[in-house]
Formats: structure tokens, C-alpha cells, sequence
């Protein structure tokens, strides 16, 4: 087993297990934070908009973890794939880093040790998918 397909491999693996309880967690809140919504509307009390708009892109973050390490499980084996791997890699790094960002414009404080443990496992894929490159 190459450098590139175990990296690979176990990243995908993991991001799938992430993602899938990303997307899970996310619908939860999502309904949770309707009803408050609800509740809001009725006492006629003002609820942050963004909240709601966190948890959607939380949701279609999770979606592309999920879509990324299949992908990564899938092509591990493929250096042929590596550019397609390197490319899903660097959209889930981009999204991790968008998402703290949004975070801390929406009020949040900026975490960074949060930031660099969520784009560890996508930095550990694009190097994952870079070792398999040099393969092929």
C-alpha cells in the first residue's frame, strides 16, 4: 500500500463518519431551531437569521465531507484519480476555513485552534491525494 492510497484511505473513511454525523447534527439543530422560530413568530421575538443559515451550510458542508471521502475511499487506489481527489480535498479545506470565518463575522469568536483541527484531516487528504500523483 502506497503513502498516498493509506492517507487516502483512512481520511475518507474518517470524513465519511464526520460528514454523516455532520449532516445528522445539523438537521437536528435545523428542526430544533424551527421550533423556536415557531415559538419566536407566536411571542413575536426577533431570532438571528443567521443561525439558520449556519446550520444550511453546515448541512451542505457535511454533504461535501460525506461526497469527499467517498471519493478518496473510492479512488485510493487510483493515482490516475489523484487530481479528482485533490480537487474535492481542497474544496472541504475551503469550506472548513470559510465556515470559522463566517463564525466570527456572525458573532462567533474565532477558534483557532478550531480552524486548524478542522482543516487537519482535509490537509492530511490533499497531501494524501498529492502522494498518489507522484505515483501515477
Amino acid at each position: 500500500m502506497s503513502q498516498g492510497k493509506g492517507f487516502l484511505k483512512v481520511c475518507g473513511i474518517i470524513m465519511i463518519v464526520g460528514g454523516g454525523l455532520s449532516i445528522l447534527l445539523s438537521i437536528f439543530a435545523l428542526i430544533g431551531l424551527a421550533g423556536a422560530l415557531a415559538l419566536a413568530a407566536a411571542f413575536e421575538v426577533q431570532v438571528n437569521i443567521l443561525a439558520v443559515i449556519g446550520l444550511v451550510l453546515a448541512i451542505i458542508a457535511g454533504v461535501m465531507e460525506l461526497v469527499c471521502g467517498i471519493v478518496g475511499v473510492k479512488n485510493c487506489d487510483k493515482p490516475e484519480a489523484a487530481g479528482k481527489c485533490l480537487t474535492f480535498g481542497i474544496i472541504v479545506l475551503a469550506t472548513s476555513i470559510l465556515a470559522q470565518i463566517l463564525t466570527a463575522i456572525g458573532g462567533g469568536n474565532f477558534n483557532f485552534f478550531s480552524m486548524l483541527t478542522g482543516s487537519a484531516l482535509p490537509v492530511l487528504f490533499i497531501i494524501g491525494a498529492c502522494l498518489n500523483k507522484k505515483n501515477a
